[in-house]
């Protein structure tokens, strides 16, 4: 740049004009890269969802077989109460294992909500202690403080179980070198306008409290001011994603809750969650024992997951049905087609190889317009209404598979006029 001729004054003015466009420059370069990393965010995150839905059907292939051999061994073994008991125990975690797949699901692929109902949080809480007693080290002392008797929330009980295995995690892992005292509360609370906490989005109104308070290391504002940001973790490396409040956050919001922190540096943290309460009363009662209804009309199973088929055909025959099984599509529709007239209900899993259960149950339509088709899969979500109407899909079975519920879904297909 040619400077001869300028007086000072211009110099001066010419340098301050390049220190604002340098300014300018460097707030580009820091905007240039905020957007970078949300773009690498972005893309972390959609390859969770990727994955989330490659896995489903796998897991959820192995949670149904789980389930079915143990409901079979249940059904076999109902007079031996301590084998009834364990049996029952192994369904009851395959459930809680099939409500967090489904949760996955809808949290990376943004699918439908979860559905809700009204629950207590009192035995949820009582299961998260149980469980945490069993791995906690003795230098952590859980109390518990459950004042809420008639509280009831509308909630997916799931969740509501995630949101307090994730807070009560944290704190033990906030005390994990030095111990202290881990404790979890309940409580029905009514907040007014004085007492609802600032910035929370939250009205007033009948709310249940669950806290959880650690005395632990305790954080300083800054890092509270950024614990709920995604991927933003206080963890060492390998021990933390940054994704559980973030994730805890997001469910009481969805839940018309709202959630606080409180903490001190060498003092602790405290974590008030508030889910709006709601006015009824649940009774604790048996399930009236209907019969599982049954029939004996031919069924043909098509799925490539040999233990599936296997669970499959012992179940329905022993209601009563004959049972013919594929583990190929293929097969199944070569079978299908020199025999259009035998049978009375095809079931079908979604992913197989070389074709997939809506594309096989055209293709069997196409062959026999009246047979009727009930379609099996892990995710409902991808299978798209359109499609499987239009190929004749009567119905749905999602997996992991509960025998009752199937065969009661099959009694009504094959009842239908």
């Amino acid at each position: 740049m040619n400077h001869e001729g300028k007086t000072r004054d211009q110099l001066i003015e010419e340098l301050a004009q390049m220190q604002g466009r340098l300014a300018q420059l460097e707030q580009q370069q820091a905007e240039f890269d905020e957007l970078r990393s949300r773009l690498f965010k972005a893309q972390k995150l959609e390859a969770i969802g990727t994955l989330a839905g490659g896995i489903a059907h796998d897991f959820n292939n192995i949670l149904s077989i789980i389930m079915g051999y143990s409901e079979l061994a249940e059904l076999k073994y109902q007079e031996n109460e301590n084998a009834d008991q364990y049996l029952k125990e192994v369904l009851k975690a395959c459930r809680r294992a099939k409500d967090l797949i489904r949760q996955l699901l809808t949290f990376s692929h943004s699918g439908d909500k979860l559905e809700r109902q009204v629950l207590y949080i009192r035995p949820i809480i009582k299961e998260v202690i149980k469980f945490l007693k069993a791995f906690l080290p003795s230098t952590i002392e859980i109390q518990q403080s459950i004042a809420s008797e008639t509280g009831v929330v509308f909630a997916h009980p799931t969740q509501i179980h995630q949101v307090l295995t994730n807070l009560c995690t944290n704190a033990a892992h906030a005390m994990e070198k030095a111990g202290g005292i881990l404790e979890v509360s309940l409580a029905d609370v009514d907040l007014d306008r004085h007492t609802v906490p600032p910035r929370s989005g939250i009205k007033p109104g009948p709310y249940v409290r669950l806290t959880v308070a650690d005395t632990g290391r305790g954080m300083d504002r800054a890092t509270l001011e950024r614990i709920f940001d995604p991927y933003y973790t206080t963890k060492e490396p390998g021990k933390g994603s940054g994704l559980g409040l973030p994730v805890v956050q997001s469910i009481v919001r969805e839940h018309e809750g709202a959630i606080s922190v409180s903490s001190e540096i060498d003092k602790g943290t405290t974590f008030h969650v508030y889910l709006p309460r709601i006015e009824a009363s649940l009774s604790v009662s048996e399930e009236p024992s209907v019969p599982v209804p049954t029939g004996t009309e031919r069924i043909l199973i098509v799925d490539d997951e040999a233990a599936l088929v296997d669970i499959w055909k012992r179940y329905l025959e022993l209601l009563g049905y004959v049972v013919a099984t594929k583990t190929s599509c293929l097969e199944a529709l070569e079978l299908f087609r020199v025999h259009p007239d035998y049978f009375d209900l095809v079931i079908t899993d979604y992913t197989m190889p070389h074709m997939n259960g809506v594309d096989l149950a055209r293709e069997m339509r196409r062959i026999q317009p009246n047979i009727r088709i009930i379609l099996c899969s892990g995710w409902r979500q991808r299978l798209g209404h359109e499609r499987t109407r239009e190929a004749g899909v009567r119905a749905f079975l999602m997996k992991p598979l509960e025998l009752r519920s199937a065969a009661e879904i099959i009694r009504c297909v094959l009842d239908e006029s």
